[in-house]
């Protein structure tokens, strides 16, 4: 992993920070010298992995769909950092839902944990952000570009957080604030491993990846600490798909 120095005494904000690439990205922000607060719904797993990597590390439970919550956890964070200088929207929920059986209540719960709150947070962040001091990454998926049966919403949720980005980075642009999308591939999440990860879809996996080593969570990690980086400053707006050379036609 590069040394990025510049992230000493660096604030960042993180959504799902518990397990998967949300986790992965905590520790290497901490071992980078970050101080980071970051929030998930598992609040016994997140208090414990808060405890393993000490001071540099802030956990605060919160449910991503309900707006008070949210805008608690950022003020909290704000407040006891003085400045925020990165936010990561890493959170989402996937299930597998075939359209014809979709209901409305669970439409509406996809887009507001995948969509909404990643429009609350980085709106109620932006308080503690100085112009020019400030990177936001959010995450996205490779699904937007190939849509997946049975993950309608899902995938509708991300290609609405990647116009989003393109969008919000025009906007904060003046303000040299930069925001970025990176779309992961398919990422041997412990919860992936668990639920979906069969011999079909690595036989799929092995067809459809220029590099068909399974992609790990560090992996991705390392693209979103790139993006927070110094080192991407010449990057804003941009989609990084980090998905191991899948092969889309």
């Amino acid at each position: 992993m590069p040394d990025y120095s510049e992230f000493k005494g660096r604030n960042v904000l993180l959504t799902g920070g518990a397990n998967g690439i949300g986790a992965a990205t905590v520790r290497a922000l901490v071992e980078q010298g970050a101080r980071v607060f970051f929030c998930d719904r598992e609040a016994k797993r997140g208090r414990a992995f808060a405890r393993e990597l000490g001071d540099a590390a802030r956990f605060q439970p919160v449910e991503l769909e309900k707006e008070e919550q949210i805008r608690r956890w950022v003020r909290s964070a704000g407040k006891e950092a003085g400045r925020i200088h990165g936010i990561v929207n890493n959170a989402a929920i996937d299930p597998r839902i075939p359209f014809a059986t979709m209901k409305a209540r669970e439409w509406d719960r996809l887009f507001a944990v995948n969509l909404r709150a990643v429009f609350l947070g980085i709106r109620e962040a932006l308080t503690f952000m100085r112009d020019g001091e400030a990177s936001i990454v959010n995450v996205a998926s490779v699904t937007f570009h190939h849509g997946p049966p049975n993950m309608t919403a899902y995938v509708g949720t991300k290609g609405g957080v990647i116009g989003f980005t393109r969008s919000l980075a025009r906007e904060l642009g003046p303000r040299r604030i930069r925001v970025n999308v990176v779309s992961p591939g398919w990422v041997m999440t412990e919860r992936q491993l668990r639920e979906y990860v069969d011999a079909t879809a690595k036989r799929i996996i092995r067809e459809r990846q220029c590099i068909t080593d399974r992609i790990q969570p560090e992996e991705i990690a390392d693209v979103i600490l790139f993006l927070l980086s110094d080192a991407s400053r010449a990057l804003t707006g941009q989609e990084i798909l980090a998905d191991h050379g899948w092969c889309y036609s």
